[in-house]
């Protein structure tokens, strides 16, 4: 069980850390046109963040002992994994598949300004918060403590992230236009 819950953290790690590097090196040292192989280590990590989680799940069902029936928690994990799911594709919808993998890093004559459409209307960061419900719900629908730890480690680091790396980046970009 902790080797899958390790898997789970490193995951996460590898995932911020090095989108996180990657993306404060070309503020740093200007745009280098990598773009592409950076969209495709940073689709890479992503999509191994997600199978770790996924396996911690499936893995360490059953772990967590809650005061309502199966069916309940199966209910509303899944309302929750809904609302998480949909929040942050209609907030990637919005805002386009080049801001979903951080384009304006490489290419900041491409940002565009603030949006203030879509979920953007109701929340600012709409991906980080409400878009990370899903995780809650899915370690909710197979009782999982481990999973549930997981899902506030893994917010917790992306809105580290977002604060350490994103929202400077976006307040250099907006400041100078």
């Amino acid at each position: 069980m902790m080797a899958f819950l390790a898997y789970a953290i490193l995951s996460r790690l590898a995932y911020v850390m090095y989108v996180g590097f990657a993306l404060r090196r070309e503020e740093l040292y200007g745009p280098s046109g990598n773009f592409r192989r950076f969209r495709r280590r940073a689709a890479f990590v992503m999509n191994n963040d997600a199978v770790a989680f996924v396996v911690l799940c499936l893995a360490t069902r059953n772990t967590f002992r809650l005061p309502i029936p199966v069916p309940a928690s199966i209910a509303v994990g899944a309302a929750l994994a809904i609302i998480g799911v949909g929040t942050k594709l209609w907030a990637a919808r919005t805002l386009g598949s080049a801001a979903y993998y951080w384009q304006n890093f490489f290419e900041p004559e491409l940002a565009g300004g603030p949006v203030s459409s879509g979920p953007y209307r109701f929340v600012s960061n709409p991906m980080y918060t409400i878009g990370y419900l899903q995780t809650y719900g899915l370690a909710l629908m197979v009782r999982s403590l481990p999973a549930l730890f997981a899902s506030v480690f893994a917010q917790a680091a992306i809105l580290t992230f977002y604060l350490l790396v994103e929202k400077p980046h976006f307040q250099r970009l907006h400041r100078s236009s």
